[in-house]
């Protein structure tokens, strides 16, 4: 089938399905703001409770982490991301659920070469840009400082 630029155009704009750009911004917004502010409750709980800011900041990020993680084994939290969008995979939350889901998906292949290798295959990229990136900025950072 030979279909000319404006044909293909044309077609695909009666077969796509409309997109909802504002209600998707505003359930992103929506959903994201509850998780911060649910990690802003977490984090003034554990001051309450003693913790230093330092301590009580590490406190919230490996909550969160847990809870994501938690709530991607119970299949919950592929129901949020759902609606929600980006406003569940921006949050620490959408970290522990990109770790989770591929080893959860790959099970059946084995611990060592199902979930293990499978466990990074969407958070791979964003560590080693992000390990990389700190590694270069601290050099850069120990360079100026000594001299």
């Amino acid at each position: 089938m030979n279909t000319s630029k404006k044909e293909y155009q044309e077609l695909t704009k009666t077969k796509s399905p409309n997109s909802h750009i504002f209600k998707n911004m505003l359930w992103a917004f929506c959903v994201g703001g509850i998780i911060c502010t649910i990690g802003q409750g977490l984090l003034n709980m554990y001051k309450a409770f003693g913790l230093t800011t330092v301590d009580a900041s590490a406190s919230v990020s490996i909550t969160l982490i847990f809870v994501g993680a938690l709530l991607t084994g119970l299949k919950v939290y592929d129901n949020i991301a759902k609606h929600a969008g980006a406003g569940s995979l921006v949050p620490i939350t959408g970290f522990a659920n990109s770790i989770v889901a591929p080893a959860l998906e790959f099970k059946s292949e084995g611990f060592v070469l199902g979930m293990s290798a499978k466990m990074f295959t969407i958070a791979g990229p964003v560590l080693v840009f992000g390990i990389s990136s700190s590694i270069v900025y601290g050099l850069i950072l120990w360079i100026f400082r000594v001299y």
